[in-house]
């Protein structure tokens, strides 16, 4: 950790995509400071022109980038809208930003890489994208790491909607939903992931910024990974439910578009400059405490 008076604390933050379950965490984060949070229906990312007058008249010191076009399969009929929202719209926001002297944060995805590892990747890892939608995220790093002040985090497997949610849930909702109600629950044992918990990355983000780290590149997530089964598995023994979790492979599941098997990353570099990430089973348990059955036992209900 740096010491403390080598912070400079952002006054003016920007939030794009405001909708989705990061850019909640991202506004409470930052929330002692003046936030404008734009939803796509106030700001679509698209437009550069639109982007380009939204940010002369907010003039952030940061702008936080969280929409994304993350409909994985979907972006296989629309590689067009997802390179429109996941690139090229990542190159109106840098533009803006480095207009107005702001810094950029940018979020990437464990998609684009291959996923014949067998140890986490880190940020020298080549990327290898295996879909239209891993591809549309690589180029809105590159396009993103084209200004000086950007910050682009690859993240995975995010989770951390509040109670009472109505957005778009990810899959640990649909988990988290499925072992409450007593329902069996399908994850896959050949797809390794570090699941990373929305509240850890928003901090992280605020750290990195107001640290002053080198920006660049960094993998975002919890400490860990585990396959999506591993992780339904303690997702039950959180709750305190009977772990009924069937399991699966990606070659039972038709997908129209191919999944990384072994996507998990290393977050060495980030918690090198500073950022605290604690395993991804401790960010669970924060997260689903508040939701448990009491003993967090493993016997069935």
């Amino acid at each position: 950790m740096r010491p403390e008076e080598t912070f400079v604390r952002v006054a003016r933050v920007l939030v794009t995509g405001a909708s989705g379950q990061l850019a909640a965490s991202i506004v409470q984060t930052f929330a002692d400071c003046e936030v404008t949070a734009l939803t796509h229906a106030m700001l679509d990312v698209t437009d550069g022109p639109s982007v380009q007058r939204a940010v002369a008249r907010v003039r952030p010191e940061l702008i936080v980038n969280c929409a994304a076009f993350n409909l994985v399969d979907e972006a296989e009929r629309r590689p067009v809208d997802a390179f429109a929202v996941n690139a090229f719209a990542v190159r109106h926001l840098a533009r803006a930003a480095e207009e107005c002297e702001a810094a950029l944060v940018h979020y990437g995805s464990d998609f684009v890489f291959d996923g014949t590892a067998d140890q986490p990747y880190d940020e020298r890892a080549t990327p290898g994208p295996r879909s239209v939608y891993a591809s549309s995220k690589l180029v809105g790093d590159w396009l993103a790491l084209e200004i000086p002040r950007s910050y682009v985090l690859r993240v995975e497997s995010l989770f951390g909607t509040p109670a009472g949610w109505t957005g778009r849930r990810g899959t640990l909702d649909g988990i988290v939903s499925g072992l409450l109600e007593g329902r069996e629950v399908a994850a896959f044992t050949d797809r390794t992931v570090s699941p990373s918990y929305v509240v850890d990355v928003a901090a992280a983000t605020r750290h990195l910024v107001e640290a002053g780290a080198p920006a660049g590149l960094y993998h975002c997530v919890n400490s860990g990974c585990g396959t999506w089964h591993e992780v339904a598995v303690e997702t039950a023994r959180v709750l305190g439910v009977a772990p009924r979790v069937k399991p699966i492979t990606t070659d039972n599941v038709p997908l129209a578009a191919a999944r990384p098997k072994y996507c998990a990353l290393s977050n060495r570099k980030l918690v090198a400059a500073g950022a605290t990430m604690p395993p991804w089973p401790d960010a669970l348990r924060r997260w689903l405490a508040p939701r448990g059955r009491g003993n967090p036992s493993m016997k069935a209900i």
